[in-house]
């Protein structure tokens, strides 16, 4: 049982959320702690209850007492005041819910669509497995971000390769779950996209939507949010939220009133926010004053349809609530409805202009009256419009001719928080996502004013780093697109557009980096800069090569070639710009040398070596370290292409180094999550395991990825399964399955290493369950050659020899390196080498000694890889000191497996001892190697 284990407060919560299938990115959002904290925990937890993978961790969850499966608490905003009545209409919309999976609360602003479908979802929260989450679409204006503050409510981000409607949907394909989107109204049609993709391909999600107007939807169901009732008969709804508004302001009504309240209520329609304005005032009014107050405008109010009339008594009641305000408060009202999110006095003391404590009187006054909600935050006190009063003041600001001056000073508050956030900091995020929405609904509106274009176009590019930052990368690329829209000069333009290229590129948008990079060579023509014309098309060229796997289409190499001569010819004598040519150049020639193992015409590897070296050189001095990086990442393909594991290895470890120091742009993101990857491939490749899972542990940390576990993990994986840290494998393997299968199980050919991997330790463990289901998911794989000759190979070997079936590993590994070098070089080459050494000593076969001496040479310098092939001489020659050495240089090279492999292979009292270390590592028995010493 749980309760008999000792397990931290934090775990506990932890295994909770496991236990409500949560991804280990949504329980890091909901318990404010890093991804990364949540593998530790998850690790703990498997290790302090001794279960061997989450669905097991998952069955461990307890139980709420008295209950039945456990259901994550509603995600709902938590309500300022009591909900009253509403009984018939709670039970009807949950009905509805209940039977048809979209459903629209309709009705006019301030009829209490958003607190009865607050109150319907917290109601039903108990039938839903996965949850129920509350989205405020009242801050969004781009109708193509409705997708992002949908992932913001659910604490998903934004997986590289698709965009955020698909990383919500595959979030929440195999969810439960009810999404409450409300104030649906200001971008119905990017609802109504959004919520087309999100049911079709999500089954069992119900979505609750509140609008103005039905959103026409295939799916939708369209629930009329009534007024409150207004019969006297002691049950009526209006009168009771009257009175509970009065009381609550400290002014209590007799039950004798309630006639003279209910004429107040049907005046106002049975409005709730009307209601609610009209009891606020109870205290300075009385019921007398507050029915005079309503008399002259209501008699207006003739004519049109019921709908209309309800819309025009909350315009009558904030039409007496503002006629009764001092006219400084009501110049306050209506020029602090330009703030979306909740504001500071200071902020609104800028933005409406006076001094910071008059304002600060002037809001509680404010606050008061019902005209604005007050909130407690860690930074002080905030106020918030409604919406329907923060329309109601951008009317008065246009009748009183304050909108553009109004607007304009709210611009350069953005502008000013904006670049107050450029400094990142403890709390950055809490910091930016409180001005967030302030800074987007500016810049939506300085977008369409010409005179404020150059304002617009700073606010885009600052919103378009600082998303980056964020970790909002589609939003970022949009973002930068919209910069460079707004720029008046093509050369600022192109600038815009390389940055949209390069998160594109961190996107695994390929195409959308060229046709980015493509736009930005045209508007650099335009602006005369014929040089940066030449580095984007040669840029495009290179990113062809370079990121193949990132392309919808991969481009015809006609284009490319193309691509490269014209580059050549607008580069002139600009060095950056013969510098990427040569990159270009580099590249193609790889890419031909890689071709030529397909059948394809040969260029001599020399050749491409000397060529990527030259774009090295170039690029170091033209003084771009990001296309120096590129030049080095051709120049380690080159080497690796060449066989030459160590020389790639310190190729790769100098593009680190370099980039160490670059600024955190998107670019340089870009490049160094490529970079870390190669290290990590490089290390393993030269037997570095420190060094790999170095790398490896930055890539699987590196917050862009917090989505993309399977992609994060993958090397992390390979290493820790190359040394035996079986725990960390465990736990690993963990997010990247999961991640993986969220993001759709794509079956990339570089993700299959990682998933090798973990078989091979499943196997060695004798899971048979993990086994068959790990082998599932390396069969989407297929086989491709690197699978084959490569880490297939690899892995397949170190299992038969666990299991004492040395013949059938050197069967497995019959094929010569030579013969298939060019698959198993860079960092499986020395493994196979090792492996296939060591079987053959194994397995007894009579050219032990040759094949032992030409490894000795091919792993020169490789401290595992070494250590096996000596490992095996050892076994071949009977010595058992020389045999023992070689668990201590396993040790010393962090590879835990192998020593204690080695101290099996010794026999005898060591032989105890390896077994009690596999054992300790979780692994099964390994079987006695057969006596294999010469006579």
């Amino acid at each position: 049982m749980v309760a008999t284990v000792d397990i931290s407060p934090r775990e506990a919560e932890v295994l909770e959320l496991v236990g409500q299938h949560l991804s280990n990115a949504e329980i890091g959002a909901r318990l404010f702690i890093s991804v990364r904290t949540v593998e530790s925990h998850v690790s703990s937890l498997l290790r302090k209850l001794e279960v061997p993978d989450r669905r097991a961790l998952a069955q461990r969850a307890p139980e709420p007492a008295g209950a039945g499966p456990s259901h994550p608490a509603p995600v709902l905003p938590a309500p300022l005041t009591s909900f009253i009545g509403r009984v018939s209409e709670r039970a009807e919309l949950t009905e509805m819910i209940k039977a048809h999976r979209q459903v629209t609360a309709v009705g006019p602003g301030g009829v209490g669509k958003t607190r009865l479908a607050l109150m319907v979802a917290a109601d039903a929260a108990d039938a839903y497995a996965d949850g129920v989450w509350f989205v405020d679409l009242v801050p969004v204006t781009d109708p193509r971000m409705v997708a992002a503050a949908v992932a913001g409510a659910l604490g998903l981000g934004e997986q590289p390769g698709r965009g955020m409607t698909e990383s919500v949907v595959a979030a929440l394909a195999d969810r439960h779950a009810l999404l409450v989107l409300d104030n649906c109204e200001q971008v119905v049609d990017g609802v109504a996209l959004f919520l087309e993709r999100l049911l079709a391909a999500c089954p069992r999600v119900t979505v609750l939507a509140t609008s103005r107007a039905r959103l026409m939807v295939p799916f939708e169901r369209v629930y009329p949010v009534p007024p409150l009732s207004l019969a006297v008969d002691g049950e009526a709804d209006a009168v009771a939220l009257f009175m509970e508004r009065a009381a609550a302001v400290g002014w209590p009504l007799d039950p004798p009133l309630r006639d003279q309240i209910a004429s107040i209520c049907e005046r106002l329609d049975g409005m709730a926010l009307a209601i609610e304005l009209a009891a606020a005032r109870y205290p300075t009014l009385g019921l007398d004053g507050i029915t005079a107050a309503l008399s002259h405008p209501l008699r207006m109010l003739t004519g049109g349809s019921r709908a209309e009339d309800r819309h025009r008594s909350v315009r009558a009641a904030l039409d007496w609530s503002h006629a009764l305000l001092e006219p400084a408060d009501r110049a306050l009202l209506r020029r602090v409805s330009v703030f979306v999110a909740p504001f500071t006095a200071a902020a609104a003391a800028e933005v409406a202009g006076g001094e910071e404590g008059m304002v600060a009187d002037g809001l509680a006054r404010l606050a008061e009256q019902s005209l604005l909600v007050v909130t407690a935050s860690p930074g002080g006190t905030k106020y918030r419009a409604l919406e329907t009063i923060r329309q109601y003041g951008t009317e008065r600001l246009a009748e009183a001719d304050e909108l553009v001056e109004t607007r304009s000073r709210h611009l350069r508050w953005c502008l000013a928080k904006a670049a107050d956030l450029a400094v990142v900091g403890a709390d950055w995020r809490a910091r930016f996502d409180a001005v967030a929405d302030d800074l987007r609904a500016a810049l939506a509106w300085a977008a369409d004013k010409a005179e404020q274009r150059a304002d617009a176009c700073r606010l885009a590019r600052c919103l378009a780093e600082l998303t980056f930052t964020r970790h909002l990368v589609g939003e970022s690329q949009g973002r930068f697109e919209q910069a460079a829209a707004l720029a008046d000069d093509p050369a600022t333009a192109a600038s815009m557009l390389r940055h949209a290229a390069a998160v594109a590129g961190c996107r695994m948008h390929g195409d959308d980096m060229y046709r980015l990079h493509r736009a930005a060579a045209e508007a650099a023509h335009r602006a005369g800069d014929t040089a940066g014309a030449a580095c984007d098309l040669a840029t495009i060229a290179t990113n062809a090569y370079r990121f193949l796997g990132k392309f919808a289409r991969k481009l015809p190499s006609e284009e490319t070639v193309a691509l490269i001569a014209q580059a050549r010819e607008l580069a002139g004598e600009d060095p950056a710009a013969q510098a990427t040519v040569a990159l270009a150049e580099a590249g193609r020639a790889l890419n031909d040398a890689v071709g030529a193992v397909q059948g394809q015409p040969d260029n001599s590897v020399a050749e491409t070596i000397a060529r990527a070296e030259r774009a090295v050189e170039l690029t170091h001095r033209a003084g771009d370290p990001l296309a120096e990086s590129a030049a080095l990442d051709v120049l380690t393909g080159a080497l690796s292409w060449a066989g030459d594991t160590f020389a790639a290895a310190a190729t790769a470890r100098r593009r680190i180094m370099l980039l160490s120091s670059t600024p955190n742009t998107p670019a340089a993101t870009h490049e160094l999550i490529e970079a870390l990857g190669e290290a990590a491939e490089a290390s393993l490749g030269t037997g570095d395991l420190p060094g790999a899972r170095r790398w490896a542990r930055q890539l699987a940390d590196h917050p862009l990825l917090a989505e993309v576990g399977h992609r994060a993990m993958s090397w992390l994986l390979v290493a820790d399964a190359l040394a035996g840290d079986v725990d960390q494998v465990l736990t690993g393997s963990v997010r990247f399955l999961d991640a993986w299968r969220r993001a759709g199980s794509p079956a990339r050919s570089a993700l299959g290493p990682a998933v090798a991997a973990v078989l091979m330790i499943h196997s060695l463990r004798d899971d048979h369950d993990a086994r068959r289901e790990w082998g599932t998911v390396l069969g989407q794989f297929g086989t491709p050659p690197e699978h084959t000759y490569g880490y297939g190979a690899v892995f397949d070997a170190m299992l038969l020899l666990h299991h004492g079936q040395a013949a059938e590993a050197l069967e497995r590994m019959a094929s010569e390196p030579g013969e298939v070098w060019k698959w198993v070089t860079w960092i499986w080459l020395h493994w196979y080498v090792a492996l296939r050494a060591e079987a053959t000593v194994l397995a007894g076969s009579p050219d032990a000694r040759d094949r032992l001496a030409e490894a000795r040479t091919i792993v020169a310098g490789n401290p595992v890889a070494g250590a096996i092939v000596e490992r095996a001489g050892a076994l071949l020659a009977g010595d058992q000191e020389a045999l023992l050495a070689t668990a201590d240089a396993f040790d010393a090279a962090g590879c835990r497996y192998q020593s204690a492999r080695t101290m099996v292979l010794a026999g005898g009292d060591h032989a105890v001892r390896g077994m009690a270390a596999l054992a300790g590592l979780g692994l099964a028995p390994m079987a006695p190697a057969p006596r294999t010493s010469e006579r």
